[in-house]
């Protein structure tokens, strides 16, 4: 059974009474700002929420407010960057994996968050050189990543990440890592060296690729078409990485729904790179781990709060 609301309160009352599976939201709504019913959602009716908001630097910053409250994903309106029919079957997809999130173990995920954990521990790193970290989440992959970033020193290897997320929406979370971590995040810009101490976030509606010149990396940010339904894709980053970084890469897949990444580790892993897949306990949706897994490409797989440790072991 589906259901419309023009308003939150509106929604309130068909909540109840049709006690639906998933709910989609806006963030700017009338009578009652978006984040403030999420709020009175997750504490009176816990369901899986998927974020639709526009394309813009302020409806990017309201939703990654929206994933720390409790919403599960985030997805834009159609416009620009995503025509209806691409809309229509990402939405589909993530309504199906949201049917699926166990919302108990969300909100203690939740509350384990602290946002001066980057403060109170510290990891020793053994010194390396000429070593990538390319990691690739969708669907929980929010709340995932900030829990492996906080913890790594600022000496890091340089770090690429792709995260399902449409564009702008990229932005406001790179801006909310950078403010949380040793390590400098930004959203990646074509031809931005990967250097030690810094994660570059792929743009939304952009791929994002690992090239080299010399002994210098750097990252082509660029159009093309939905790889595994997403652009960017985490198959086309990890597959850039199997060719031009090699054997000096280290793999990790972290939460979300479908298959990407699953044939890119894997070419990683033919390259001589060694990978990570979080465990299926502690991921929002197990669906890019287990594929991963499935091919043969992961070297280990661990929970999410042991990633970060993991992958300064293998380094």
């Amino acid at each position: 059974m589906i259901g419309t609301a023009p308003d939150p309160y509106v929604a309130r009352d068909k909540i109840v009474a049709l006690r639906p599976d998933v709910v989609t939201l806006d963030v700017e709504m009338p009578r009652m700002d978006g984040i403030t019913f999420l709020r009175k959602l997750m504490k009176y009716f816990p369901i899986p929420v998927i974020i639709v908001s526009s394309l813009t630097q302020k409806g990017g910053a309201l939703a990654m407010e929206a994933l720390d409250v409790g919403a599960v994903d985030v997805m834009a309106k159609p416009g620009e960057a995503y025509s209806v029919g691409d809309m229509s079957v990402q939405l589909a997809e993530k309504i199906r994996a949201a049917a699926r999130v166990d919302m108990v173990a969300r909100a203690r995920m939740i509350r384990e968050q602290h946002p001066d954990q980057a403060l109170r521990k510290t990891l020793a790193l053994t010194k390396t050189t000429n070593k990538i970290i390319a990691i690739g989440a969708s669907t929980g992959g929010t709340e995932a990543l900030k829990t492996v970033l906080t913890e790594l020193p600022h000496d890091m290897p340089g770090i690429v990440i792709v995260q399902h997320m449409p564009a702008n929406f990229t932005k406001s979370f790179a801006d909310r890592l950078n403010q949380l971590c040793r390590i400098e995040v930004r959203e990646a810009k074509d031809g931005d060296s990967i250097l030690p101490g810094t994660a570059l976030l792929a743009p939304g509606n952009f791929h994002m690729v690992a090239r080299r010149s010399g002994a210098r990396y750097f990252v082509n940010v660029k159009g093309g078409p939905l790889v595994c339904h997403q652009r960017p894709a985490v198959d086309v980053l990890f597959n850039s990485v199997a060719d031009y970084v090699g054997a000096n890469a280290l793999g990790v897949i972290l939460t979300g729904m479908g298959k990407d990444g699953a044939q890119g580790m894997l070419k990683m892993k033919e390259a001589g790179a060694v990978n990570i897949a979080q465990d299926e306990k502690s991921c929002v949706v197990f669906g890019m781990p287990r594929e991963a897994i499935a091919t043969g490409a992961v070297d280990r797989v661990v929970p999410l709060q042991e990633v970060a440790a993991t992958i300064m072991e293998l380094l």
